[in-house]
């Protein structure tokens, strides 16, 4: 199983619990997985994240060109039925629009596309404001967890270097 992650997953996880600064384990298996095709993201997410211009911005720099997959064949051949689904879905024409615009239009249809987890912080929401990626997962039959699932599922362990 692979999965796409959320620019939320990375950008969080910098702000907060797995800092680039005093966590670099997080980024390594990171790094890892992705060389062992579990983990990935897409084009669109990463440049989400270089608007940020910081050090993640940097980090994503140095990803191996496959980490951020960019658009194929088999998800540009279902946007329209992602499209489909958030049309139909009574979502504000502004909800609807912004998701459009954003990556995550893209990887919902990625996911779609290619069968993969979509792994995110967003939980679903019953608002027609936003149109939250659980919903459209849930909609279209796409598995999404949160990070930690993700880290407990593949048995993630951040082990602490003994202190000299």
């Amino acid at each position: 199983m692979a999965y796409l992650l959320d620019a939320n997953v990375f950008i969080q996880a910098k702000n907060l619990h797995y800092g680039l600064d005093f966590c670099p384990a997080f980024w390594d298996w990171l790094t890892f997985n992705n060389v062992s095709r579990k983990v990935f993201s897409i084009e669109r997410v990463s440049d989400e994240i270089k608007a940020g211009d910081d050090e993640l911005t940097d980090w994503v720099a140095k990803c191996s060109p496959d980490f951020f997959l960019k658009p194929d064949n088999a998800m540009l051949s279902v946007l329209s039925k992602v499209s489909d689904w958030a049309t139909s879905q009574n979502y504000e024409p502004t909800a609807v629009n912004t998701f459009f615009q954003v990556a995550d239009y893209y990887l919902v249809a990625y996911a779609l596309a290619h069968k993969h987890t979509i792994v995110t912080h967003e939980i679903a929401s019953t608002s027609y404001k936003k149109i939250k990626i659980p919903n459209a997962c849930i909609g279209l039959g796409i598995k999404c967890i949160n990070p930690f699932e993700i880290l407990r599922l593949e048995r993630a362990r951040f082990i602490l270097e003994p202190y000299r």
